[in-house]
């Protein structure tokens, strides 16, 4: 085997590529043939030696790992169990005029305007799967525009607030959609 190496660049700082030239034996991956022959050429880097100590580097990653802990915990704080928040004891279900969605994770949110029996309108906050979720099971952002009218079959909330958690919503043409959020321990999941 025939080998040519490129000068590397000496003195301190990271290490020059070096190019090697080899005349390599004929091979394959998968049924794709390997290139072979004097002008074969592979490029690789090597990497300066590091100076510095494990004394050094340990209160450096220390506190970059102090730092990390708050950030990471903040995304977990924001998505709850079902029953932290909603009572699978208060089924509901609810007819109302689409007023705006809104795709965003954790969950995303449809928002009803629903007549109570006085007349009085109510907008109502409709907690459902993240976006990602319901493009699975067929929906998409322009799937429910405002001022469709849905049939929306959920669970209150615990505080009694005007949010509920949605299990299906059924569209004026009949077509229904589980839109319920998947792991967070609501009764329909909890029978399959």
């Amino acid at each position: 085997m025939r080998t040519k190496h490129a000068a590397a660049a000496a003195g301190p700082g990271p290490a020059a590529p070096s190019v090697t030239r080899t005349a390599a034996k004929p091979g394959r991956i998968g049924s794709e043939p390997l290139p072979v022959g004097p002008g074969a050429l592979s490029v690789t880097r090597t990497a300066a030696p590091d100076t510095r100590s494990a004394a050094t580097n340990g209160p450096v990653v220390l506190l970059l790992a102090l730092l990390a802990l708050p950030a990471g915990a903040a995304p977990a704080a924001a998505h709850h169990a079902f029953s932290a928040e909603f009572d699978a004891d208060r089924p509901l279900r609810l007819v109302g005029t689409v007023s705006k969605t809104e795709w965003i994770n954790p969950h995303s949110w449809i928002h009803v305007d629903v007549e109570g029996e006085d007349g009085e309108v109510v907008t109502w906050a409709i907690e459902c799967g993240a976006p990602n979720a319901l493009m699975r099971r067929g929906l998409n952002k322009n799937s429910v525009p405002v001022g469709t009218e849905l049939v929306i079959d959920g669970f209150g909330a615990k505080n009694g607030s005007n949010t509920a958690n949605a299990r299906d919503v059924t569209f004026p043409d009949g077509s229904r959609f589980f839109v319920g959020s998947s792991g967070t321990g609501a009764p329909y999941e909890r029978r399959r």
